[in-house]
């Protein structure tokens, strides 16, 4: 069973990761809860992750939509974020990758979701990448 959007954090969640963790092709998901921008109310986000020594990376993709995910313009705004991976939760900084941390990491991510290179060819927005920092 393939897991997507509300029930895959459900799972995710009640499961610490064994359900939902391990996701579509080799690949592995964290969840990411930002706070809302407008409303306050915390947001949770299953994302593809790889990590970058002790830090988390993520790609704000949308699909490569026109405009970015909710869940980036939210940490932008409130970048203290709950980060859970597996059954490890924990709050985390996120920060929009510097222009040479992307060309370093774009080929990681890519590697693993080739996808995120068709997103960025049918979007004019720069994809961005971003990196979760443990706090706590």
């Amino acid at each position: 069973m393939v897991l997507f959007g509300r029930e895959h954090v459900e799972r995710y969640q009640a499961s610490d990761g064994e359900e939902g963790h391990d996701w579509l092709k080799g690949t592995t998901v964290l969840l990411l809860t930002t706070t809302g921008r407008r409303t306050g109310k915390s947001r949770t986000t299953p994302l593809i992750y790889r990590t970058d020594g002790p830090d988390f990376v993520v790609v704000a993709s949308n699909g490569g939509a026109p405009d970015s995910p909710s869940w980036y313009k939210n940490l932008t705004t409130h970048p203290e974020v709950g980060v859970q991976v597996k059954g490890d939760r924990f709050t985390a900084r996120a920060r929009t990758a510097s222009e040479a941390e992307k060309e370093r990491l774009w080929p990681r991510m890519a590697a693993v979701w080739p996808d995120y290179d068709e997103y960025q060819a049918k979007t004019d927005r720069p994809i961005p990448v971003v990196i979760l920092q443990r706090t706590a």
